[in-house]
């Protein structure tokens, strides 16, 4: 009788209570098997050397080195590396950021219990899942601007209430730089003002509440 493939697994998130349930989940699959676990990116990609996974579920969120910045290093150095997305956060920049290193799923969190499965054997089959959710993020927003590095320094402490006159000094800009960064970071956001602006920025994900 021939023995089933079993899909190689590493786990990558830093909230142990989530990746418990998501061990369990695979553990259950005849089909699947747990590699590895890592709470950071930096451990993410220790990991990866190590044990080769088939598929990598790998957290944004993380301290050391965020999920985005991981999934670069590991596809820098695997290019067939097929990691799939989590996060509580449905934002179309997350996503096309994550994407863009390489991601071939992305899934949010409060769906693991119905797709987490199903998106683990798609990416291993060499396919791309995209949920319904986060393709029309994506769609909503995918012939706009980015904004730079430098934009989201300035909308970040457009965030903090800091006046554009703190901003130069913060930032070693001119104060009439900063005052077209602002106006870019309008026109781009499609913002009325400054407030408008770093409500979009939450929304789009340039900003984060934590």
């Amino acid at each position: 009788m021939r023995e089933i493939r079993k899909i190689k697994i590493l786990v990558v998130d830093d909230h142990p209570f989530l990746r418990e349930g998501i061990v369990g989940a695979i553990k259950s699959q005849s089909d699947m098997v747990l590699i590895g676990e890592a709470s950071n990116g930096k451990e993410a990609i220790e990991q990866f050397r190590l044990h080769r996974p088939d598929v990598t579920l790998m957290d944004l969120q993380m301290p050391v080195m965020n999920g985005t910045d991981a999934i670069i290093a590991i596809r820098s150095e695997f290019p067939a590396a097929r990691v799939v997305v989590l996060t509580a956060y449905k934002r179309d920049v997350q996503a096309l950021r994550a994407f863009k290193a390489g991601a071939v799923g992305y899934l949010l969190k409060n769906m693991l219990r119905k797709e987490l499965l199903d998106t683990i054997r798609v990416a291993d089959s060499g396919r791309r899942r995209i949920l319904p959710e986060i393709a029309r993020e994506l769609g909503e927003h995918i012939v706009d601007d980015e904004l730079s590095d430098r934009e989201i320094g300035v909308l970040k402490l457009i965030a903090a209430g800091t006046s554009n006159k703190i901003i130069a000094a913060h930032l070693s800009l001119s104060e009439t730089t900063v005052k077209t960064h602002v106006q870019n970071i309008l026109i781009k956001l499609g913002a009325n003002d400054r407030t408008h602006a770093v409500t979009i920025g939450i929304k789009r994900g340039y900003l984060d509440l934590d």
